[in-house]
C-alpha cells in the first residue's frame, strides 16, 4: 500500500510580495487611491501556486527580523547596505519602497482572515523559518522563493525542492540536486559553503577576496566542504596556488563565523499553528471588510474558488 505523506509548501512571504510590487503596476489601487498593487499579485500568486502544485498544507513564513543582531555581531556588514534606519530597540528598519510599506500590514490581515498559517518568530528570519520547516517535516516540501539563499535546503532524498519564480509564478524554476550540480557543481548543502566562498554582495557578505564561484566550486569538488578546505591548508601537498593559500589564511576569521551567518537556522522555536491549506475563510466577515476596503476583487475571489476545489 503506497504511504500518504502531506506536500508542505512554504512561501518566503517577503520575496514574493515584492516580486508581486514590482511585477503589478501600480495603478492597481483601493477605492481610495492606495496602491494595493502588491497585496493583489501576492493573491494572484498564491491562486497560482495552489492550482499547480496543490499543497496540502501552506505556511506564509514572514520576516519578524529581516537582520537579526546575532548575525549582525559576526559580521557588521551584513545587509547593512539596506538599512533605512538604526534603532536602538528592535529591528533596524529596513529600506522599502514608500508604497509598498502600508500595504504589508494589509497582506498580514488578509491572510488571517483567510486562514492561511502565518508564521515570523522574533530574532530570526523567513529564511530560518523556512528551513525550520523543511527539517521538521515528513513529506515533500516546496519552498516558493525569489531569494538564492534557500537553494542549501535543497535535498532529494527527502524531496525538499526550490520553486525559484522566473516570471511571476506562472513560470517556476524547479531547483533540485541535478539542476544544482549542473548549474554550480555543488548540492544543497554545498551551496552555502559556494555563498560563503565567493560572497553576497546583495546581503553584504565578502566572501573570499580573488576567490569567485568557479574557483569555490573548484576547491568545494577538491576538498568536499569549507572545512575541508581549511585543513588543506595545512597539508602544503594539497592542491592550493600561493594566491590561493594566502588569501585563505587572510580569511581566518571571517571562514569561521560565516557559516553561521551564511546557513538558515533550522531551531526556530516554531508557535503552535495550523498549516493545514484552508477551504474556507477562517474569518470571513474581516475578509469581506478587507476585501471592500481595499477593493481586492478577481483577485480574491479567484483564490476562494481554488481554495474551495
Amino acid at each position: 500500500m503506497r504511504r500518504v505523506t502531506r506536500r508542505l509548501m512554504l512561501l518566503d512571504t517577503a520575496s514574493l510580495y515584492f516580486r508581486a510590487y514590482f511585477g503589478v503596476p501600480e495603478s492597481v489601487k483601493a477605492p481610495d487611491g492606495t496602491p494595493v498593487n502588491a497585496v493583489r499579485g501576492l493573491l494572484e500568486f498564491i491562486d497560482r501556486l495552489v492550482k499547480d502544485h496543490r499543497p496540502d498544507d501552506l505556511v506564509a513564513c514572514m520576516d519578524a527580523d529581516w537582520r537579526p543582531q546575532w548575525r549582525v555581531d559576526l559580521i557588521p556588514s551584513y545587509k547593512a547596505h539596506r538599512v533605512a534606519e538604526e534603532r536602538d530597540l528592535g529591528p533596524d528598519e529596513e529600506e522599502v519602497p514608500d508604497t509598498l510599506s502600508p500595504q504589508v500590514p494589509v497582506i498580514e490581515a488578509v491572510l488571517d482572515a483567510l486562514g492561511i498559517a502565518r508564521v515570523g518568530v522574533p530574532r530570526y528570519e523567513a529564511d530560518d523559518v523556512i528551513g525550520t520547516f523543511a527539517g521538521r517535516a515528513t513529506g515533500p516540501v516546496d519552498i516558493v522563493t525569489g531569494d538564492r539563499d534557500l537553494y542549501q535546503l535543497v535535498d532529494d532524498k527527502r524531496e525538499i525542492r526550490v520553486l525559484y519564480p522566473l516570471k511571476g509564478v506562472g513560470t517556476l524554476q524547479l531547483t533540485d540536486e541535478a539542476w544544482l550540480r549542473e548549474k554550480y557543481g555543488v548540492d544543497g548543502p554545498g551551496y552555502a559553503d559556494l555563498a560563503l566562498l565567493r560572497g553576497d554582495p546583495s546581503d553584504g557578505l565578502p566572501g573570499v577576496p580573488g576567490i569567485g564561484e568557479k574557483t569555490a566550486a573548484k576547491l568545494l569538488a577538491e576538498f568536499g566542504d569549507v572545512a575541508g578546505i581549511m585543513a588543506a591548508l595545512e597539508d602544503p601537498k594539497a592542491k592550493l596556488t600561493p594566491s590561493q593559500r594566502k588569501r585563505l589564511d587572510e580569511s581566518r576569521p571571517y571562514v569561521a563565523v560565516a557559516p553561521t551567518v551564511v546557513r538558515v537556522a533550522g531551531d526556530v522555536p516554531l508557535p503552535d499553528v495550523d498549516t493545514a491549506l484552508p477551504h474556507t475563510p477562517r474569518d470571513p466577515a474581516s475578509l469581506d471588510e478587507l476585501a471592500a476596503r481595499w477593493g481586492l476583487g478577481g483577485s480574491l475571489q479567484r483564490l476562494l474558488s481554488t481554495l474551495q476545489v
